[in-house]
C-alpha cells in the first residue's frame, strides 16, 4: 500500500453556521458540520468540531497558512491540519484558514488566538444559521493508495478519494449526484469533488465520506460517475 503526498484542492457544498461563542469577541468564525451530523450530537465538549473556518479580513498564501499551522503544532504539540479556503454565499466571497483537528469547541478561541499571534487579521463577526455555502479548500493531502486510482486519508479513517478521468463542472456534479445517489443501494456517504496537483498536470478525483467503506463501494462509486462522464 503506497503512501502519497499531494497538494490539491475540494469543492464542498454544505449548510454552514456561524460560531457564536468560544472565539474572539467580534470575530467571524464558521462551523461546517460534519457529513454525518445525524449520527453525532453538535456543538457539545464531547465531540470534536469538525472543520472550522476563521474567516480573514484579506486573502492569505497557502504557504503562509501551511507554515504558520506547522510553528504552531511543534509549539504547542497539536495536530492541526490548515487550508486556505474561500468560501461563496450567494453572490458573496469570503477568505478563511479552515482548520481541522481543534479537540473541543472551547478550544477554538485559543487555537484562533495562536493564528492571530502569527499575523493573521480577522474578519469582523456575523451571525447567521444553516446556510448554503459553496467552499473551496486548497489542502495537503496525505493518502494511502489502496488500489490503482483509490485512496484513504492517512488523518482522517472516513474519508477516502477516488480518481475519474475527467473534469466535471460544478452543476454536472450535482446533476450526477443527484441521480446516482437515487440509484444507489447504499445513500449513506457524503461526496465532494476536487483535484490533485501531480508532477504531469492535475488529476482529476472524487472525496467520499463514509465510515467503513469497502474497496467495492468506491469503485462501484467511481464506475458510476465515470458511466456519466463517458
Amino acid at each position: 500500500m503506497a503512501t502519497k503526498e499531494l497538494i490539491g484542492k475540494v469543492i464542498i457544498q454544505e449548510n454552514i453556521d456561524t460560531v457564536d461563542e468560544n472565539k474572539i469577541p467580534k470575530t467571524f468564525v464558521i462551523n461546517v458540520p460534519d457529513p454525518f451530523k445525524s449520527y453525532y450530537s453538535r456543538f457539545t465538549d464531547i465531540n470534536k468540531p469538525i472543520s472550522i473556518i476563521f474567516v480573514t479580513k484579506v486573502q492569505n498564501s497557502f504557504e503562509k497558512i501551511l507554515r504558520t499551522t506547522r510553528k504552531i503544532n511543534d509549539i504547542y504539540n497539536l495536530e492541526l491540519i490548515g487550508a486556505k479556503c474561500e468560501v461563496s454565499i450567494g453572490s458573496r466571497k469570503l477568505n478563511g484558514i479552515r482548520v481541522k483537528g481543534i479537540n473541543r469547541y472551547t478550544e477554538i478561541a485559543t487555537i484562533q488566538q495562536y493564528y492571530h499571534d502569527a499575523g493573521f487579521e480577522f474578519a469582523k463577526s456575523e451571525k447567521f444559521e444553516n446556510t448554503d455555502a459553496l467552499i473551496r479548500i486548497n489542502r495537503f493531502f496525505n493518502i494511502d493508495e489502496l488500489e490503482k486510482g483509490i485512496y484513504q486519508s492517512k488523518e482522517e479513517k472516513d474519508v477516502f478519494y477516488v480518481e475519474i478521468p475527467e473534469h466535471i463542472s460544478w452543476e454536472d456534479f450535482r446533476t450526477y449526484t443527484f441521480e446516482i445517489k437515487n440509484n444507489i443501494t447504499d445513500k449513506s456517504y457524503d461526496i465532494a469533488k476536487g483535484i490533485f496537483y501531480v508532477n504531469s498536470g492535475i488529476t482529476e478525483m472524487l472525496r467520499v465520506v463514509k465510515p467503513k467503506a469497502t474497496i467495492a463501494f468506491l469503485k462501484e462509486i467511481q464506475d458510476k460517475y465515470i458511466e456519466k462522464i463517458s
